[in-house]
């Protein structure tokens, strides 16, 4: 309603109310639009720092997903600066985001090889499921984080020994533990990866029709609280894809596709191998929880050079992580 007042000349003084209302409007549509926006630019330009920053970065999926609402809100309420806003931030989180989830044509000629990672949460992941993954997707390598000593009993005893025979261990008793197994001989890299955060064991595998492969099996602490200075240290200390041999990188990276500091290590060489397939979207932790996994921090790095045919994820009973199956292309 407008207010009124009589006037001492006659007539009626009316105050209208309405931009008050407009005002209310406006700032409510702005609240709605300036997280999303700060969360755009935080990703894009990777200024995420710290431990809380950095883990909810992981978000980031989500964040786009929800950027549409406050986009739905300034165009309704027909606020044209903020729809802007508004509208270069969604287009800003899809394409850091929806990559991953459409994937690219890929190459498929050269030599099969197939990698299977899996952090074993302490050793308890279900030994009889690694088993039947390992004889039904029948992988050259298998790459093992929180690998500890009974693990390693127990994979043997279930079969391993005889599948995979060659193998460089690093097991403890902790999440430190990690583990190369192959089907092929397999010698260790022993200087390849600094000693930051976990066991991160590296290998030279002899990939039947040519020339070996080099792998790594990584596993940086996570980014909580100090620990965060040296996920970052660690991610930095992995190598850069060689021209001279195809690398892979697999394992629990304890990082997103949406952490800078992985982005990073991607653009010295690697791509993810989920996002080639347009699985990078699917969550691996956490896994066997009452809530579904809702972040994905597992994955296979791959040399540019290296095809991408298929890649699944496994649910893995015992573990908080679910299994990466990548089947991969060598040159």
């Amino acid at each position: 309603m407008d207010a009124a007042a009589e006037s001492p000349v006659g007539g009626t003084i009316v105050t209208p109310v309405r931009s008050r209302r407009r005002f209310t409007g406006s700032a409510l549509t702005w609240l709605a639009v300036t997280p999303f926006a700060a969360w755009a630019v935080a990703r894009v330009a990777g200024l995420e720092r710290g431990s809380l920053p950095t883990q909810l970065m992981t978000a980031t999926p989500y964040a786009a997903a929800g950027s549409l609402v406050p986009l739905l809100v300034a165009a309704l309420g027909r606020k044209r600066a903020a729809t802007a806003v508004a509208l270069l931030t969604t287009t800003a989180l899809g394409f850091s985001v929806l990559p991953r989830a459409l994937g690219t044509a890929e190459a498929t000629s050269g030599r099969q090889l197939k990698v299977m990672t899996i952090n074993m949460l302490f050793g308890r992941a279900d030994i009889e499921t690694i088993m039947t993954l390992v004889r039904e997707f029948d992988p050259d390598v298998l790459s093992t984080q929180e690998l500890t000593p009974g693990a390693v009993s127990d994979l043997d005893a279930a079969g391993l020994k005889e599948l995979m025979p060659h193998r460089v261990l690093e097991d403890e008793w902790s999440a430190g533990g990690s583990g190369l197994y192959s089907k092929h001989e397999m010698r260790e890299l022993p200087n390849l990866v600094p000693s930051v955060g976990h066991k991160m064991p590296a290998a030279v595998v002899s990939l039947p029709g040519g020339s070996p492969i080099e792998i790594v099996d990584v596993h940086p602490f996570p980014p909580l609280g100090p620990n965060v200075a040296d996920w970052n240290a660690a991610l930095a200390a992995l190598p850069s894809a060689s021209p001279g041999r195809v690398r892979i990188l697999a394992g629990d990276f304890n990082a997103s596709l949406d952490h800078a500091a992985l982005r990073k290590l991607l653009s010295r060489g690697y791509k993810d191998a989920a996002g080639q397939v347009g699985a990078g979207l699917i969550p691996t932790w956490p896994a066997n929880k009452r809530v579904p996994p809702i972040i994905t921090i597992d994955h296979v790095l791959v040399d540019q050079r290296v095809g991408v045919r298929e890649v699944s994820v496994r649910d893995v009973p015992g573990t908080d992580h679910r299994a990466v199956l990548a089947e991969l292309t060598v040159p």
